[in-house]
């Protein structure tokens, strides 16, 4: 194989800023991931990431949409949300809130599920990448090069 030849596949949807899309955005997560043995982790990953987008950014007003992006390699499985804007709101980040919390676990869910998180913010809008390793990364020693 060519060394810049890729074998990641992507995949995109946009969705209005509408609660019943949280369902849209799981089954076709679902869909593509198929027998992947982190299908349910990723599924569970779109719809709180898509469930966020809509309750707390631009995304959730009658003209907001949100944008998944789902990244497939041998190595890696990453989905991304990015938000329609700043409603107000701070940018994303993961919280441990007390016992008696009924908001801010969301990202901490996430952040448990994945094996790496990436907040990136851009012209008010917020694109959370959470990405699943399909094996465990090399230690500090271990090189294939």
């Amino acid at each position: 194989m060519h060394e810049y030849t890729s074998t990641a596949r992507v995949w995109g949807l946009t969705c209005p800023g509408l609660p019943e899309e949280v369902g849209r955005a799981r089954r076709w997560t679902r869909d593509i991931l198929g027998s992947s043995p982190l299908a349910e982790d990723a599924v569970l990953i779109a719809s709180e990431l898509s469930a966020n987008a809509i309750l707390h950014t631009a995304s959730g007003r009658p003209t907001g949409s949100f944008h998944l992006a789902l990244a497939v390699s041998a190595q890696v499985i990453a989905l991304s949300v990015t938000d329609g804007g700043d409603s107000g709101g701070a940018a994303p980040k993961v919280e441990h809130p007390d016992e008696e919390a009924v908001h801010g676990r969301g990202l901490g869910m996430v952040s448990a599920l994945a094996h790496r998180v990436v907040v990136r913010n851009s012209d008010g809008a917020h694109t959370v990448t959470a990405e699943l390793f399909t094996r465990p990364r090399p230690g500090p020693g271990d090189h294939s090069c």
